[in-house]
């Protein structure tokens, strides 16, 4: 019997105005080097297999020593904006979600702006780990509600191989790099339902990457358990800030950490498999760039088409986890920020 959960009160849950925020256009950008599993456990000493039942990850895609986090985020932006055929100057905003900004300081938002000529938004970085993108949908669309923006673009980009030690089989096989976004807009009727966020910082050691090296430390068995409870826990919440039973979603998109979490997720409250995107064994876990990478697989599919609803959701580490029910829309850019 699947295990039946009750949404938690959300009182601080506030239901947007007639003025919404569309979401729509997804495009993706992944390093040309590709890693398969068999360099991995050859180093480890495991057979191949050994990855694939734990992880469901068959090859990841890895970034060159040259390459940088804000190149990545750059193209998928790019991408995204001429799916939209949107001008980067009309922009108002642009959040980069991220953990893995190429330098201290500057972060990445301002230098992806600057490169897409995004000359009169404002660009910040999210840090929420692998539930940034959720975040990023939060901040995105409460600038649109509120009217102070028209158009976001939001991209989740990360490059967690390179905080990756190689010889630790919990983390060495787990992580890939990559970019994805999405292009968020001014709509009549409200499109992104509340964004259900939640933070839990007395568990800081299940998964951490401390200075003065930032090498990802992971607890696995425990961060499996509690990434199975809050994504299963948020889910629901997220259905009933937004008024929707899940026989009424189309896709659920939960960021893709490992198989057997999604697997788990979908078991616990009894989702059919056909509806939860999966796409894990050809990145890898790409942290805050896993769930717009997975929209862009969906919508490349066939099974993310305009109107569709959509249940986005992640875990990551802080603790932090969130989720949000989408209606996908995908109307000509400039009109929704003209209104007409």
């Amino acid at each position: 019997m699947p295990e039946t959960l009750t949404a938690p009160a959300a009182a601080h849950v506030v239901r947007a105005a007639t003025r919404g925020a569309s979401v729509g256009f997804a495009a993706l950008a992944v390093p040309e080097t590709i890693v398969s599993n068999a360099p991995i456990a050859a180093r480890l000493g495991v057979e191949e297999r050994w990855i694939v039942e734990r992880t469901g990850i068959l090859e990841r895609h890895v970034a060159r020593p040259e390459e940088r986090l804000s190149d990545l985020a750059t193209a998928a932006g790019r991408l995204t904006l001429e799916r939209a055929g949107m001008d980067a100057a009309e922009l108002d905003l642009l959040l980069v979600a991220t953990t893995t900004q190429d330098e201290l300081t500057p972060n990445a938002a301002p230098l992806v702006a600057a490169a897409l000529g995004a000359t009169r938004a404002g660009a910040i970085d999210v840090g929420a780990a692998c539930t940034a993108f959720v975040a990023g949908l939060g901040l995105g669309a409460g600038q649109i509600e509120a009217g102070r923006a028209d158009s976001v673009l939001l991209i989740g980009a990360d490059v967690l191989t390179r905080y990756v030690d190689p010889d630790d089989k919990r983390t060495a096989a787990l992580f890939g790099d990559g970019a994805g976004a999405v292009l968020m807009t001014a709509a009549e009727e409200g499109r992104t339902g509340p964004v259900v966020l939640h933070a839990d910082g007395t568990m800081p050691d299940l998964i951490r990457a401390p200075y003065p090296e930032p090498t990802i430390r992971m607890r696995g068995h425990e961060t499996f358990k509690h990434a199975v409870a809050r994504i299963a826990e948020v889910t629901v919440e997220a259905m009933s800030a937004a008024g929707v039973e899940a026989d009424e979603i189309d896709l659920f998109v939960y960021h893709q950490a490992n198989r057997r979490i999604t697997r788990a997720v979908g078991e616990r409250l009894a989702l059919p498999a056909e509806r939860v995107v999966d796409c894990i064994d050809r990145y890898g876990n790409t942290s805050a760039a896993s769930i717009p990478i997975a929209l862009a697989e969906a919508e490349a599919d066939g099974r993310l088409t305009p109107g569709a609803r959509i249940l986005v959701a992640g875990f990551g580490a802080g603790l932090t986890w969130g989720g949000t029910v989408l209606e996908w829309g995908q109307a000509d850019a400039t009109e929704a920020v003209d209104g007409s």
